[in-house]
């Protein structure tokens, strides 16, 4: 089964991350996803550019804005794609997940499986 974790961090937070904690966590983040890598799991992954970076289309392409969508104290980071057997081992590779100390890790499974 096909699941993808969200990470999410609140930027005022991460803000207040030293710069030495930073560059390890870089480091951390690596190790992950060549952990996910050497486990046959991993389907993809990507980072995301800050919020100031988004423009949102909506009301049927006749609005652009720039900017997300809804004002939140969680933005969207990035995301890994996982083929795992089950919610269970998704759940313990997402503990595994660096994000799950600065934030948040959502879980969710794919629309389209396999």
């Amino acid at each position: 089964m096909r699941y993808t974790f969200l990470t999410y961090t609140r930027p005022e937070s991460f803000a207040k991350v030293p710069p030495e904690e930073l560059g390890q966590l870089k480091g951390l983040f690596g190790a992950y996803i060549g952990a996910l890598k050497e486990a046959g799991i991993l389907v993809a992954t990507d980072w995301l550019q800050p919020v100031s970076a988004t423009t949102t289309v909506s009301d049927g392409g006749d609005r652009v804005q720039d900017g997300p969508f809804a004002e939140s104290k969680e933005t969207l980071g990035g995301y890994m794609t996982v083929e795992v057997p089950d919610l269970d081992t998704a759940i313990t590779w997402a503990k595994k997940c660096p994000m799950a100390k600065y934030g948040a890790v959502e879980i969710r499974p794919t629309a389209m499986d396999g």
